[in-house]
This record gives C-alpha cells, structure tokens and sequence, in this order.
C-alpha cells in the first residue's frame, strides 16, 4: 500500500479509500451483508486505512454495514469518515440530533473524519445561517468528532469561498482527467493543498463513464506502451498528482478492491511519462469532439424566467453524447434536477438565447435534451 501525507495532520492515508456507496446488493437492492463485511475487511487488512460512507448511502443502511464491519477492532485501524445530510438541517439542533443517530449506527464513540455533504453555494448559506460550524466545533470539543471537512459540489468561485470560511482539515471533490476545469477543478485542487488542506477525490473514473471508452478513445490507449485498462489510466492521473492526499473507490466486488490495490501500489507522484501525459490529453481531446452542445456554462443565459436549468440541461445531455451512457445521465436529469428545472419547463420564451455568447438555439435544444434524458 502506497500511504500519503494528509494536509497538516502528523498522519498518512492510504492512497486509495473505501468508499462505502456501492456495496453488495442483491436483487431487491438490500446490501448483501456478509460480502460487504468480507471485502472492507479485506481492504483494510491489505492497508486501507480510510472508511467512507455517508447518512443517506444505501437508503440509510451502509453507515450500519460499515459499523457491523469495524467490530472485531477493525474500528482501531482506520480513519472512519461520514456524512453530515446538509439538506436536512431546518435548525441548528438538527446537527445534534442526526449525528448521534449516525454515532449509533456506525456503532462508535466518535467519527474521525465528519464531512457536510455535497456543499454548493445554497447549502453553505444554509450552514452560516443556522451556524452549523459552531455545532460543529461544539462537538469536536465533546470528541464526537475529530476533524472537520465538507465534499462539494459546485463551482471554484464557491470552492474559494468555502475553503476561506472555516479553518477546514480536508474536503472532498469531484475530480478526474475529464473535470480539470469543472466544479473546484485543478484550481481548486491546487488551491486547497496551498492552504495545507488534505484533498479527498471521488469519481476518479467520473462514476464509471471513464472504464469503457468509445472505440477511438480505446485506440488511443492501445498506442502506449503501458498497457494499463482505462479505469487504471485514471486512476493512475489523479494519483500522480501531489496535492492529493488519497482517492475514494466504491467497490462492490471481492475483484474490485484486488484490482484497485494493485493500481495503487504502481502509483506515485509523477510516475507518469511525458508521453503518458500526452495520451491523457490526447483521450481529453478525443471526447471533447464529441461535445454536442457548445455551452460553455457561463451562466449568461441564467436566470430562466421559467427556472429551467439551461447549463446543467446541457451538461447532462453532453455527458450522454460524449461518454455514449444515456442511462447515467439520464439518472443524473432524474435525481439532480427537481421537475421544475427539466428541459420540457422550457416555454420557448428565447429570451436566454439573446444572451448566449454562444449563440446556442437553446429553444430548439431543450426538447432533445428532454427526449433523450428522461427515464422511460
């Protein structure tokens, strides 16, 4: 096992964590308990030393599994990090109140690594609101908690800005070769590493849409002399890179976690060749041509008078074209969009198209965007 330095804390992370989104199911969606225990016990007795779950994973039961699994003092060799439901705070006690009940769940004292969930600009609002950071603190001071951090979900203007807001340990974003400039992006990566902040990435291979490339893309990957498979190139980028501290998998399957520890025990800072750095720009080119919709996200088209998410809209949409996985995005159109904000609320109204500095139909557009995403 590769182990990393971890921000300013006198500690190291493994290079890869377990993340506990998506443990064993069986046929009704139930986690199969006695594989999931299996293979986190696996991991960590092969050098995994980092936990991670969340209160809403598995429709609330994986923070049990994972407490079930640390019995047998397998609780004293990690790290366990969970999740604070940022959405579900209406008042200040309501910090209190979920924490202990996830305390009870993950049947422990304290909880190494609490993160507030999937901030964005509107959740961080509701934080200083309500001052949650003063709970939280409050209940670094009881040893319920041992560090503070947050996952995001947002863009780098609002990345700064939270990392400014707090005395943070870590925090956790959403990073690959592919989202260099999206959500916190390089900047933000680069920016809370310069603040001696540890960085935690998911969606190393973008939720899986990075393991099966189009046939071009794999082409591309055949002309190296390193014959890594896709999800290994991926993880290879993000590990070469030193500001991260370790990278989160969800694994499901015994194989999986074999897989994943091999990669991480060929990985390292700048391991990477010139010329292996230029087949990852040349597969980040590669899928970019295949962008349908040129929009940039400059959000000049916003607000919509009728609320539609144009930018997120197109996203989705591109990211069905671009990695050829209309199932994904059209869960992400589904979950991340509220009905209100769908492409078919879109009334033709053209007032977004003058504007776009892109000049995009997005009247036109929106239909499609619709049509292709909406789950049938």
């Amino acid at each position: 096992m590769q182990f990393r330095k971890f921000g300013n804390l006198n500690w190291k992370s493994s290079a890869l964590g377990f993340g506990c989104m998506r443990l064993p199911i069986d046929s009704e969606g139930k986690i199969i308990e006695n594989e999931a225990i299996k293979i986190i016990r696996y991991g960590i007795d092969q050098g995994i030393n980092y936990i991670d779950t969340a209160y809403p994973y598995h429709k609330g039961t994986s923070e049990i599994i994972v407490g079930k699994a640390l019995k047998d003092n397998y609780r004293k060799k990690v790290m366990l990090a969970t999740k604070c439901p940022v959405w579900l705070l209406k008042k200040a006690d309501d910090f209190d109140t979920l924490l202990d009940e996830q305390l009870k769940k993950l049947s422990t004292d304290h909880i190494d690594f609490y993160l507030l969930h999937a901030l964005d600009s509107k959740s961080w609002k509701t934080i200083q609101n309500l001052n949650i950071l003063n709970k939280a603190d409050a209940a670094i001071k009881e040893g319920k908690i041992k560090y503070l951090g947050f996952s995001f979900h947002d863009k780098f203007e609002v990345f700064k800005e939270i990392i400014d807001g707090y005395n943070w340990t870590f925090c956790q974003i959403q990073y690959n070769y592919m989202d260099i400039n999206n959500q916190a992006g390089t900047k933000g990566l680069r920016y809370a590493y310069s603040k001696g902040i540890a960085v935690i990435v998911m969606e190393p291979i973008r939720g899986g849409l990075l393991a099966n490339p189009p046939k071009r893309i794999a082409e591309i990957f055949d002309e190296s002399k390193n014959k890594h498979t896709p999800a290994d190139w991926a993880l290879q980028w993000v590990w070469n890179q030193p500001e991260v501290s370790l990278v989160l998998s969800g694994m499901s399957i015994l194989s999986q976690v074999e897989e994943n520890l091999h990669s991480v025990d060929v990985s390292g800072v700048d391991t990477l060749s010139k010329e292996d750095l230029r087949i990852i720009e040349r597969v980040r080119e590669e899928y970019s041509k295949r962008e349908a919709v040129p929009c940039t996200k400059c959000n000049y088209c916003m607000p919509c008078p009728n609320g539609v998410n144009i930018p997120k809209n197109f996203e989705l949409y591109n990211e069905a074209v671009i990695y050829d996985d209309i199932r994904m995005a059209g869960f992400r159109y589904s979950a991340f969009l509220s009905e209100a904000q769908r492409a078919n609320k879109c009334i033709q109204c053209k007032i977004c198209e003058i504007k776009c500095p892109q000049k995009i139909k997005i009247s036109q557009w929106m239909p499609k965007v619709h049509e292709k995403l909406k789950m049938h």
